[in-house]
């Protein structure tokens, strides 16, 4: 049966080609939904190119203004650190930058007891000093000072962070200086002080310290031209030399001996922690001024050393528990005022402006000034009510004027100071009589010579009456010249005084080395006229000694450093005689009775025998207690600077205790001596005198009649 209608193809697979790749099915639809997003992206990527390119051309036009200002600053900074360097000297030549020198002072045994000046102790360097010191610098002033090229860019962005964060400017408190700029600055940039171009020294190192972004460029560019220059351990050396240092010490060697008593290469690691926190702030922190403060300061310094690996956990330990102590010296700080005397009273081109460094002995004994400054603290602690604002000045001198003591006030550790003892004027009171004595018995009158004590009142030429009074407003009839001084009685002093003239006892107390203005009216014989303590001192020095005057000194010899002769000597001592011998010893007598029962019997002294005088002035504004013993002078004065009257102290209350208490420590193994003065042997009954015998010294009365009677009958 055949089939009609087209034919069906085959079941059979077609024929593939083997080596032909499948063909990947197409879609259509696909490729016309995806066209839309094609034209958004390329609309996309012309934005971001533009923003791209804009960017790409910002951080080049950056880039190339960068590199070409950093090309041109670091091209001005070479040139300019170049120009520096071409300036810089030797390292050798800036150790020592001081403009003026210094003044050593050694007491009469050849002890250190006081500097003043600039003191430089001498060259070191970085390689010498204790590393202990150099490792403290390092800790506490600039812990990457071997990485840096002079300038640190991380500790300045530390102390900028730092100063913000504290609430000040950028360039306010933390600087961020490394030694090199400190250096630098030292250096004031290599301009030398001038002398015709400042005001004054203290102007000249102000400018170098001043900060302004001027002036840290100058110092950056400074710096870097120094770390060329110098390797860093000249760099460290010339810091090391040139720092100040507190209490007048410029350089480390200079620190180390004037507080603690050694070299710089001999210091521990408490000591050189000490020293290198003086950096920060050497005149508060200096352990002369406040010990606790610098050692709190030092402890600080040790724990930097401990973290940045100078000290182990050990040492750190034992530096902590073992501070720094200060020499005995510079504990003891003795004799302030006198250095300052000294000082003033020297030669101003080799004292207080010296260029050189000089050495002066002097002849102060540290055992008799700590006696006398004991001595006043005790009697003020104990015997002054609290609160007191009562001064008080000693002096002690031996009988040819060498002054071996001076106490100028209360406040014994100073330097400066206002002194009491040299620079006080005050009026004398009834200390000045026994230069009215003094002048009697020249003339011829006798320790036992009577004179009268009673009212008296005497016409002054262009004042009018003046009637004086004693003390008590008592009066004792008649009395022996001995008894007047003893009891300090006013009426006999003033008599004597107008007896013997007034122009004779003027004189006399001025030989004796009173300079001051004497007063001309008959109120000189009270004590109306002013002195100072140290003359009055050097005036009963003369008496001592035997009636010749003396000059109060203190130096003894003057040389330059390294030098062996000295440039000048002794500037005082006995001078010419005032009074014979004779007339003193008798007069020491007399004094003696002040204190065995007079006015001063609260300076008697339990073993030797002393002599001496009470002075009280006007409504007590001035007390004062002068005396001496055959090996030392003393001289006593109490009162207020402003003057204000005490309350209920004459001399012969606190200042004779003070000198009492002074002269027992001053005598403290000195053996007894006997005072050279005249020693009355006891008199026989009187018997009748002959008709021919030569009368005695006239007695002083204020009674003209009555003195006629006694001349023309002889009576005493």
């Amino acid at each position: 049966m055949s089939t009609t209608g087209p034919k069906k193809p085959p079941l059979v697979a077609p024929k593939r080609n083997p080596k032909a790749p499948p063909k990947a099915p197409s879609k259509p639809a696909r490729k016309a939904k995806s066209a839309p997003r094609r034209a958004r992206a390329r609309s996309n990527n012309v934005v971001v190119r533009l923003v791209g390119g804009l960017l790409r051309w910002i951080f080049g036009a950056i880039w190339w203004i960068t590199w070409r200002v950093t090309a041109v600053v670091t091209l001005v900074v070479g040139v300019l650190v170049g120009i520096t360097y071409s300036t810089l000297p030797d390292y050798k030549t800036l150790m020592d930058g001081r403009a003026k020198g210094s003044v050593t002072l050694l007491d009469s045994a050849g002890e250190v007891f006081a500097w003043r000046g600039d003191q430089f102790g001498g060259v070191v360097t970085a390689d010498t000093v204790s590393p202990h010191l150099k490792n403290a610098v390092i800790a506490t002033e600039d812990r990457r000072f071997y990485l840096h090229p002079g300038v640190d860019p991380i500790g300045i962005a530390s102390a900028i962070r730092i100063n913000l964060n504290e609430g000040r400017g950028p360039l306010q408190g933390n600087g961020g200086s490394t030694i090199t700029q400190q250096t630098a600055k030292l250096l004031c940039f290599g301009n030398a002080y001038k002398e015709s171009e400042w005001e004054s020294e203290a102007d000249y190192i102000a400018d170098c310290r001043r900060t302004s972004l001027a002036r840290k460029a100058r110092e950056a560019i400074y710096a870097m031209a120094m770390e060329v220059k110098y390797t860093k351990n000249e760099i460290l050396s010339v810091y090391l030399n040139r720092a100040y240092l507190g209490g007048g010490a410029y350089g480390a060697e200079a620190a180390a001996q004037r507080y603690f008593g050694k070299s710089a290469a001999a210091l521990n690691p408490a000591e050189g922690a000490m020293i290198a926190g003086l950096l920060t702030a050497p005149s508060t922190l200096a352990p002369t001024a406040n010990l606790e403060r610098s050692r709190n300061r030092a402890s600080v310094v040790v724990g930097l050393m401990q973290r940045q690996g100078y000290l182990s956990q050990e040492e750190a330990a034992l530096a902590l528990a073992k501070p720094a102590e200060l020499s005995e010296a510079a504990e003891r700080q003795a004799g302030g005022y006198f250095a300052d005397w000294v000082m003033a009273s020297g030669p101003e081109f080799f004292t207080r402006d010296t260029t050189e460094d000089v050495i002066i002995r002097t002849t102060l004994d540290q055992r008799v000034q700590r006696a006398a400054e004991d001595a006043l603290t005790y009697i003020f602690d104990e015997k002054v009510r609290e609160g007191s604002e009562a001064q008080a000045a000693i002096v002690v001198m031996s009988a040819d004027g060498a002054v071996r003591a001076m106490v100028g006030g209360r406040k014994t550790k100073v330097v400066g100071a206002f002194n009491r003892a040299t620079q006080a004027k005050r009026q004398t009171g009834s200390a000045f009589k026994p230069f009215v004595y003094a002048t009697a018995v020249e003339l011829g009158y006798s320790y036992d010579s009577v004179v009268v004590d009673e009212p008296l009142c005497l016409n002054i030429p262009g004042s009018g009456r003046w009637c004086p009074e004693n003390y008590t407003r008592e009066y004792k009839g008649r009395v022996s010249l001995t008894e007047a001084l003893a009891q300090s009685l006013n009426i006999p002093a003033v008599k004597i005084s107008e007896s013997v003239g007034r122009d004779l006892v003027r004189k006399v107390a001025s030989d004796f080395g009173i300079d001051s203005d004497l007063a001309a009216g008959p109120a000189l014989a009270l004590g109306a006229s002013e002195s100072t303590l140290l003359e009055m001192t050097g005036a009963y020095a003369g008496i001592l000694n035997g009636g010749s005057s003396v000059t109060p000194y203190g130096l003894v010899e003057l040389k330059l450093l390294g030098e062996n002769e000295p440039l000048m000597g002794t500037g005082g001592g006995i001078g010419e005689r005032v009074i014979q011998e004779s007339a003193a010893q008798e007069l020491i007598y007399m004094m003696t009775k002040v204190i065995e029962g007079g006015t001063g019997s609260r300076a008697r002294l339990p073993d030797r025998e002393a002599a001496g005088k009470t002075g009280t002035t006007q409504a007590a504004r001035d007390a004062w207690f002068l005396g001496f013993t055959a090996d030392y002078v003393a001289g006593v004065w109490m009162g207020y600077d402003d003057n204000t009257p005490l309350k209920g102290v004459t001399g012969g209350g606190l200042p004779a205790e003070i000198w009492q208490e002074t002269m027992v420590r001053v005598h403290e193994g000195i053996d007894p001596k006997p005072l050279p003065m005249l020693r009355p042997q006891p008199r026989p009954a009187p018997a009748p005198a002959p008709q021919n015998q030569q009368r005695r010294a006239p007695v002083a009365s204020g009674n003209p009649i009555e003195n006629i009677l006694r001349s023309i009958f002889g009576g005493n």
